[in-house]
């Protein structure tokens, strides 16, 4: 079966209506989604399939988090936007599955990069 171009065309048509912050934000939260482990692995670490420990997971997660730095400190963004952005949950929730050490440097960085971010960005 194939789909309906009805939601591309509808997404095409607001797209121009978005204000440059609003795009950014889009892009951005498209851009850290592609990659996310959380979504799929963290599901497969649930179900003990993939050992928190595995080699191949922290890789994707180390790319993941590096990713995520690299769209907060290069995205034009307002502070409302930023807020939307926020890593820590999500590396906290990787804490708690066992994924992520406490103490990751990947994870610091992305904390103190994200922090640091907001205090720069302007306010709505």
């Amino acid at each position: 079966m194939r789909r309906s171009p009805w939601p591309r065309c509808l997404l095409n048509e607001l797209t121009p209506m978005l204000e440059p912050c609003d795009k950014a934000l889009s892009e951005a939260i498209a851009t850290i989604s592609k990659a996310d482990p959380i979504i799929k692995l963290l599901q497969q670490v649930e179900q003990g399939r993939i050992k928190p420990t595995d080699a191949g997971l922290r890789a994707i997660t180390e790319s993941w988090l590096a990713t995520y730095l690299k769209v907060i400190e290069t995205a034009p963004m307002r502070r409302s936007a930023m807020m939307r952005l926020d890593p820590r949950p999500r590396i906290d929730l990787l804490i708690e599955a066992g994924v992520l050490d406490p103490g990751n440097e990947a994870g610091r960085f992305l904390r103190t990069g994200f922090e640091k971010r907001l205090a720069q960005s302007p306010s709505n």
